[in-house]
């Protein structure tokens, strides 16, 4: 829960006592008799010019204005922060520094939300969800900039009310100048320690210091220990999370460039060949990026898509690269990259989708592909094994899942997601692998993938699938992903499967398994 900001505010006002003695528009009135004539005997006359209310910032700085109308709309809407921030900073036109710290607040609020809830239900005198929710979320704000942005207090506080002040009303920016005092009497190491005083249940107390609802910080340890990791990483596991990620960047093989990125700034990345770490800032100004050649990736979804493509035939059996298929292809960025590849190897992509705007989102990922080679299907992707039986040489089935792998980048999901998530999206992903290994031809491999590492939505599945049939094999993900990352070994499989996490690859944590069907 840690961040850096600038002070975009400027000076800040302290609250206090009002200034008087002033008519409206007219002169000061230095005179220290009233009305009356009688002289005021206060003592020495106090400086009110520092803390006068109407001395305190009224306006909404563009940069936390962002952050707020991100919250709001993450809240209201069930937005994700991701695809609403890019729009946001665009309408205020935010600088890159600016941009930056919207970018760090929105996000920094929203992952720490449930820790600064636990502090804010100290410092309010009512339960929080009897608060305007737009108060609260400007209280999220401003104890995020208390506790985890180098921000100045002063700053924060004045910064905030003014934003109070300009979108939701001078009365609310009178609690919320009160709250977020209170708040910055301590520290965020001195709140986590009241916060756990007492506490023994280390569930409770990681769910506290990380901010992780409960049921996260149990479902992450069980992963650890279920992919063969020890339990004991689960912190480091959770601090990852909340580590603010490095945007990766792919260039489609064959077709697109990095030199633009390097020259901008990124730097080669240390796990896949074609891959950059980006300085940040807005990518949109890169040609490269515009065109589509150059696309912003995760580094685990270019592994997984690459070791899928790179899997070779078994001795003495011809190669399968014909026809591939991207089962649940939607918003389209492996698909882009498995088009890419496919392309290079003489081979054609079906990309299917369910939703027609997502199917749209997965034919402008591709539109940087030669058409001739790639094909965008809007259908269910259950229904492709039936349609299709034996058609592909390679099936790509990256399922709907619960999005655990993927926390640090989308950080309003885990306060969205819950235990129920994982039961209602067994069957469909048990459905969707059926449907690709019934679409895949007989010496043709699936790579099941999912941006969790959740045992249920992983391993069992795979299980599930393979021990059924005996028809079908797991191949070993670990080696393959090996063979295709610059280093030569990831160390990610886990028995025939794999499993990336951000703690130790500095990725999202993508599971890979691939299955053969046996010819």
């Amino acid at each position: 829960m840690s961040g850096t900001g600038n002070n975009a505010g400027g000076p800040g006002k302290p609250a206090g006592g009002g200034q008087r003695g002033r008519g409206k528009g007219g002169p000061r009135d230095t005179s220290r008799r009233n009305a009356q004539g009688r002289e005021r005997n206060r003592g020495p006359q106090r400086n009110y010019t520092e803390s006068a209310p109407s001395q305190r910032t009224r306006r909404a700085d563009p940069a936390r204005l962002v952050a707020f109308e991100v919250l709001r709309a993450v809240a209201q809407e069930d937005a994700y922060a991701n695809l609403v921030l890019p729009a946001r900073i665009r309408n205020h036109r935010l600088d890159k520094r600016d941009a930056g710290f919207a970018t760090e607040l929105s996000y920094g609020a929203l992952r720490g939300q449930g820790t600064y809830d636990a502090i804010l239900s100290r410092c309010v005198d009512r339960p929080l969800d009897r608060l305007d929710p737009a108060v609260l979320d400007a209280l999220r704000i401003g104890a995020h900039q208390l506790l985890a942005m180098r921000v100045p207090a002063h700053a924060a506080l004045d910064q905030t009310v003014g934003l109070a002040r300009a979108v939701i009303g001078a009365g609310p920016s009178a609690l919320i100048n009160a709250v977020l005092r209170k708040v910055s009497a301590r520290s965020l190491e001195e709140w986590l320690e009241l916060l756990i005083a007492g506490e023994t249940d280390q569930t409770r107390i990681a769910s506290l210091r990380h901010a992780h609802p409960e049921w996260i910080v149990r479902a992450m340890r069980q992963a650890l220990v279920a992919h063969g990791r020890p339990a004991t990483e689960i912190d480091d596991l959770l601090s990852a999370d909340n580590a603010a990620p490095v945007v990766n960047l792919v260039a489609l093989p064959g077709l697109g460039s990095l030199d633009e990125a390097l020259d901008d700034g990124a730097t080669p990345g240390e796990l896949v060949e074609g891959s950059a770490l980006s300085s940040g800032g807005d990518l949109g100004r890169l040609s490269s990026v515009r065109a589509g050649t150059t696309r912003v990736q995760d580094v685990g979804s270019q592994l997984v898509a690459r070791a899928l493509a790179a899997v070779e035939a078994p001795a003495g059996e011809p190669g399968n690269h014909e026809a591939w298929l991207d089962l649940c292809a939607g918003p389209g960025g492996k698909a882009a990259l498995l088009g890419a590849l496919a392309r290079e190897r003489g081979a054609t992509l079906l990309a299917n989708e369910p939703a027609p705007h997502r199917a749209k989102l997965v034919s402008q990922a591709l539109a940087a592909v030669p058409g001739d080679t790639w094909q965008v299907r809007t259908g269910d992707g259950r229904d492709v094994g039936t349609e299709n039986p034996g058609r592909f040489d390679r099936v790509l089935v990256d399922v709907p899942c619960s999005g655990l792998g993927a926390l640090r980048r989308r950080p309003e999901s885990r306060w969205r997601r819950s235990p129920k998530d994982l039961a209602d999206l067994g069957p469909l992903q048990r459905e969707l692998l059926a449907s690709a290994l019934a679409a895949v031809k007989p010496g043709g491999v699936v790579g099941y993938v999912t941006c969790s590492p959740h045992p249920a939505e992983t391993i069992a599945v795979v299980e599930d699938a393979v021990k059924k049939r005996d028809d079908l094999e797991l191949l070993d993900a670990g080696a393959a992903l090996d063979a295709v990352s610059l280093p030569g070994h990831l160390g990610a499989g886990h028995g025939l499967t794999a499993q990336l996490w951000p703690h130790i690859h500095g990725t999202d944590a993508m599971f890979l398994a691939l299955i053969r069907k046996k010819a």
